[in-house]
């Protein structure tokens, strides 16, 4: 089976992502990737990485010949883009933004998006059309907590992460400079963070009729890529108990592993895996979660859920190695 695949956004850090996965995925012909600000020159200028990887071109015209339209846009813009331009119906609509994430905003025109978390929606993931890909922050924070919210064990969460620069976008600002980011850390969006409407409506999906408070403080790092999530709830069960209830939730899941020594990001790095540890010190639960905030946290959880989409192997294109060193 062969997948036609448009990309509108190309020239982004997830949109690099998705076309490095693309251009290798045993069932998909990359038909165009679109950019207006980029058209004509070919993919490789902007994504030097993609050197003899691809002949192809940025476009500035869009197509309705294809299967699946990645949308790899700002966040606010997928809407727009939807709303001026006619797209087949026919055609499968996967958005890397945060514009169809939440339940009261997850329809424009005929177009009903699912929530595209694989560990959580799978089986509405395999039936639907249009799918909203989640966050980062949002992947890697609930997929240490899924298994609790299942078991009803989730009321105050405190939970801290950090993220590596990839996170904050192409463009530059004060914060994504080099000469910033070197040897420098910083708390931002405190318990504000706009991956908490996401977060919330999928713990309480698990663990319905709940007051669930997720107390989220994110912090910007000194390096490229990459989440690591520590959660800390109150609980009464031993880690034993808790490791078994983590196992068995995850038992099918392509991706994510639930692990009993020290996670670190050089683990998940350029993979699509999320990996999980746990610590208990008397009532009190630490979880860990890791996972790459491009890939995992954006385009290849989108190849992932086009797998699903299709039929194929949900691992298909995603075998991915860290680089480790």
């Amino acid at each position: 089976m062969q997948i036609k695949v448009g990309i509108i956004g190309g020239a982004g850090y997830t949109g690099g992502e998705l076309i490095r996965l693309l251009v290798n995925h045993p069932n998909v012909e990359l038909s165009f990737v679109h950019s207006r600000s980029n058209a004509d020159q070919p993919v490789y200028k902007v994504h030097q990485d993609l050197v003899g990887e691809t002949e192809l071109k940025f476009t500035g015209e869009l197509s309705n010949d294809v299967d699946v339209l990645f949308l790899c846009l700002g966040h606010g813009e997928s809407k727009k883009f939807l709303a001026d331009n006619t797209i087949d119906e026919k055609i499968k609509v996967i958005d890397l933004a945060n514009d169809f994430r939440l339940s009261n905003s997850s329809t424009i025109g005929n177009r009903k998006f699912v929530y595209g978390l694989p560990e959580l929606n799978k089986e509405q993931i395999k039936t639907a059309n249009n799918i909203a890909n989640p966050g980062c922050f949002a992947t890697t924070l609930q997929l240490g907590l899924l298994p609790l919210a299942k078991a009803g064990l989730l009321k105050d969460v405190y939970t801290t992460g950090i993220t590596g620069s990839t996170g904050a976008g192409q463009s530059l600002a004060a914060t994504s400079h080099f000469s910033w980011r070197a040897n420098n850390i910083q708390a931002y969006k405190t318990l504000t963070h706009q991956h908490l409407g996401e977060i919330g409506e999928s713990l309480v999906q698990l663990q319905p009729n709940s007051d669930i408070n997720v107390n989220f403080v994110p912090w910007r790092g000194d390096f490229t890529r990459g989440i690591f999530i520590s959660s800390q709830v109150k609980c009464e069960k031993s880690l034993d108990e808790l490791y078994k209830l983590y196992e068995e939730f995850y038992a099918d899941a392509a991706f994510t592993r639930v692990i009993k020594e020290a996670v670190f990001l050089k683990q998940v790095v350029n993979t699509n895996k999320c990996l999980i540890q746990l610590e208990k010190v008397g009532d009190m639960l630490v979880v860990h979660s890791a996972a790459d905030n491009l890939l995992k946290g954006a385009s290849g959880q989108a190849v992932q859920n086009m797998n699903l989409l299709f039929g194929l192997d949900e691992t298909a294109g995603l075998k991915l190695k860290a680089n480790y060193f």
